[in-house]
């Protein structure tokens, strides 16, 4: 199994999650987050003042997967969450020793759908 992070902007959510839906994934996690990449923020002009916004609003997706579902969700993501410009976000892949639900006590891969 594998755990796979992706942070991407925030007006990308929605078209993540309808490519997600539409892949047949049922289940992910959205966190909101702030962070920033090699642009180190952003400068913004309000009122002929400029200022500088160090920590940008980003969405961290969090999904559980089995390994042969995987390489078709990265693709997913990957093509949903593209705009060509700096700032697109990362994706993150981690092995997953256990999963467990809690209401059945069902463990593994049975646990996940």
């Amino acid at each position: 199994m594998k755990k796979i992070e992706a942070v991407i902007r925030p007006e990308k959510l929605d078209s993540v999650h309808l490519a997600l839906a539409e892949s047949g994934y049922p289940g992910i996690t959205i966190i909101e987050a702030e962070g920033h990449g090699r642009q180190r923020g952003s400068l913004r002009q309000w009122r002929g003042e400029q200022y500088k916004i160090d920590f940008l609003p980003k969405i961290k997706i969090e999904i559980i997967c089995k390994d042969q579902d995987l390489k078709k969700l990265l693709q997913v993501l990957q093509d949903a969450a593209f705009t060509g410009e700096v700032g697109d976000g990362k994706i993150f892949v981690y092995d997953v020793a256990e999963v467990v639900r809690i209401r059945t006590q069902e463990r593994g891969e049975a646990a996940l759908v």
